[in-house]
């Protein structure tokens, strides 16, 4: 009896590992080659009044992973809080918020106040991988 009822709770145990390990693997990383640059909060650098608050009503605060994307990155998948690396950094960063209709294929990485840690920066060509959320129907699928 006592060898049945740990039987049954260890496969308990595995069915929910397996099913936890599914809903990790519903996301693949995607690459991305595009400009990265890098920005503040000043009021010359944004296009809000209160330049801390972002394009989505984020209030963007110094030490913030956060990003910018231009638009059309937008249609690939690049969409609020998706999760984004970049090729140079050991971190993970959000998309918070979005450029000025006339950037193309490129990012900015929000740098607080430091404005001498930004232009130090510049701008680069490098690739970055964003983690596309897949939709609810292709999660309850795989789950089912």
């Amino acid at each position: 009896m006592v060898y049945k009822s740990c039987f049954v709770l260890s496969l308990f145990f595995i069915c929910c590992a397996e099913q936890d390990k599914q809903k990790l693997d519903l996301h693949d990383w995607k690459p991305l080659n595009v400009t990265v640059t890098a920005y503040n909060t000043f009021p010359s650098q944004t296009t809000n009044i209160d330049s801390n608050i972002a394009a989505w009503g984020d209030t963007l605060k110094p030490g913030m992973k956060a990003i910018a994307v231009s638009r059309d990155l937008l249609l690939k998948g690049l969409k609020y809080n998706t999760m984004v690396r970049i090729d140079t950094f050991p971190d993970t960063f959000y998309v918070k918020d979005k450029m000025h209709f006339k950037h193309r294929n490129k990012i900015d990485v929000f740098m607080g106040k430091d404005k001498k840690k930004a232009l130090e920066w510049g701008r680069k060509k490098l690739t970055i991988f964003y983690l596309p959320i897949k939709d609810s129907s292709a999660v309850k699928d795989s789950l089912d």
